[in-house]
């Protein structure tokens, strides 16, 4: 199996990787000619609708909140609607093999395996249309290594999170390996969350699959059950839930967690990052535009706009996510630089190896751990 591998340095700013523009058939191409052109009058009236997760728009103090607002000032013409789908991408998966009419111009919260997902469903490079970079003059700040390797050219990202063990240091020590989850020692302590239906539930099975091969990472997880490892369905019911009423001293998190620990003025001793293998998973999140979008030029303003200096650093703060862009672009509060961790090692499986393997990847594991 290949791996694409991003090292990077506490703070984020170095990461190694290569973004560029591509076209359809997956080569470098010329941004002005490629993709859609840009026009001399950009139509910037109407109702520009963003389809996102639930935590962008809901909750405490969410980014949607200011990028709605923020958007609507700097556009006085346009008006931004959010709308959070019940399955994320795929309930717009389900709709266009159904013909069906989807109401939304742009996705944001696009990952690797959902653009896998698409292309093993759909028409390869369906779903979302090929971006004209060029379009994009922000598109430039991006950090190399975030690249989320669409072939198709479809989506850009705008923050990135590495997945990794959050735990209590007054009840276990911290964890040098994988291996070390199945060992005596960690017994009964740790929280996932299901590959099924979580984010960080999947990304961890993916690192699993990194680690022990497609031909052992269901031996691996079997140590982890008899180890006592406990499932849940997402991170909410994991990490809020379970993990911050103590019925277990370690969870699958992220690396951002001390930042929300920090804010709410949490024991800290609670909420210590570990990096099993001196690894975490990278899950850069990207926005793309629907190839039937109705409001396509303020969808590409929207994707400028939220690669802007002050865009990232809110998205970053409120998300409690690494922003997408070049650290001198972005001006982060002290407590997140401190608080903000990054792997020594980040690694991910890339869109050529998840093609064709990650829903079977995904339903072996299934059928027997989902049902803990």
């Amino acid at each position: 199996m290949k791996r694409r591998t991003f090292v990077g340095a506490v703070g984020g700013s170095a990461i190694t990787g290569v973004a560029g523009c591509l076209t359809r058939d997956g080569e470098s191409g010329d941004p002005a000619t490629d993709g859609d052109p840009e026009p001399d009058n950009p139509d910037l009236t109407g109702e520009l609708r963003i389809a996102t997760y639930e935590s962008m728009v809901d909750g405490k103090n969410p980014a949607g909140t200011w990028l709605k607002e923020a958007f609507e000032e700097e556009y006085p013409d346009a008006t931004l609607e959010w709308t959070v789908p019940n399955n994320a991408i795929n309930d717009y998966i389900d709709r266009e093999r159904q013909n069906a009419e989807i109401d939304a111009d742009v996705y944001l919260g696009v990952n690797i395996d959902d653009l896998v997902r698409i292309d093993d469903t759909l028409d390869e490079g369906g779903l979302l249309r090929e971006l004209n970079v060029d379009r994009i003059d922000n598109a430039g700040r991006i950090r190399d290594g975030l690249d989320m390797g669409d072939p198709h050219g479809r989506v850009l990202a705008y923050d990135t999170g590495y997945i990794c063990l959050v735990y209590d240091e007054t009840v276990v020590d911290e964890p040098q390996t994988l291996d070390d989850l199945t060992e005596p020692a960690y017994e009964d302590a740790l929280l996932a969350q299901n590959a099924q239906r979580s984010d960080p539930g999947k990304a961890f099975l993916l690192w699993t699959i990194d680690a022990y091969g497609e031909d052992g990472y269901l031996d691996y997880w079997r140590d982890l059950e008899d180890n006592g490892v406990r499932i849940l369905d997402d991170w909410s019911e994991s990490y809020s839930g379970a993990y911050m009423n103590g019925e277990r001293p370690m969870v699958v998190s992220y690396s951002t967690d001390q930042v929300f620990a920090a804010d709410a003025g949490n024991d800290m001793s609670r909420h210590q990052i570990a990096f099993p293998n001196g690894q975490g998973y990278a899950n850069p999140e990207g926005m793309g535009i629907f190839e039937g979008a109705s409001e396509l030029d303020l969808a590409y303003e929207f994707l400028d706009f939220a690669l802007s200096s002050e865009a990232q650093a809110v998205i970053a703060q409120r998300n409690v996510q690494f922003p997408a862009v070049e650290s001198e672009h972005v001006d982060l509060d002290e407590e997140f630089d401190q608080y903000a961790h990054v792997p020594p090692e980040a690694v991910t499986i890339g869109y050529d190896d998840l093609r064709g393997t990650l829903d079977g990847w995904v339903e072996n594991w299934a059928r027997e751990f989902a049902s803990q």
